[in-house]
């Protein structure tokens, strides 16, 4: 018998710099709707913040997206009659009961929310979801336990050119029909 949390669709893409991630992230973008959960996962200056830069002008959300590092959450909402972002940094959460402090599950329905570093965490949130992996070489592990220093990284490693490998695994029912960019 095959269940929800068997139905993997995997989709492998290649991003040659920060404006093709955005660009990617605006494609994604074309293919949420409320109620979708997407976790990010990769090094500091991979490209998550930036990936999501791109989802957010894609869905038309209002303020600019930034890492919400310290903040741990940050809602943005539409400005074109479609869901909210509700755009979330994990990196400073030690357990699952830090998370549902958050109650990100009272907006989930109407909102697309991203997790930052949600691995291990967020997947209780949704057994449907989009888990994107980021692995960009030459960034990731050049700066390490400061998650402070993760937006100036990303500014600083955005401004070179820098390729990134993407792999998104689309879980549950949800994306089964879905086409995924790629």
């Amino acid at each position: 018998m095959t269940g929800q949390d068997d139905l993997v669709r995997v989709v492998h893409v290649e991003l040659a710099d920060a404006e093709a991630t955005r660009a990617y992230g605006r494609a994604l973008a074309g293919v949420l709707r409320a109620g979708d959960l997407v976790v990010l996962t990769g090094a500091l200056g991979a490209g998550k913040t930036t990936l999501t830069q791109g989802i957010g002008v894609g869905l038309g959300v209002r303020g600019q997206v930034a890492s919400p590092t310290f903040i741990i959450a940050r809602v943005h909402p539409s400005l074109v009659g479609g869901p909210s972002l509700v755009h979330v940094d994990a990196y400073r959460l030690g357990s699952l009961e830090e998370l549902d402090a958050l109650d990100l599950d009272a907006g989930l329905e109407e909102s697309v929310t991203v997790v930052e570093w949600g691995e291990g965490l967020a997947e209780v949130l949704s057994s449907d979801r989009l888990e994107v992996t980021i692995d960009r070489p030459h960034g990731a592990g050049d700066v390490t336990g400061d998650p402070g220093a993760a937006a100036a990284l990303d500014a600083v490693l955005d401004a070179e050119a820098g390729l990134r490998k993407v792999t998104v695994r689309a879980r549950g029912l949800r994306w089964c029909d879905v086409p995924l960019p790629g």
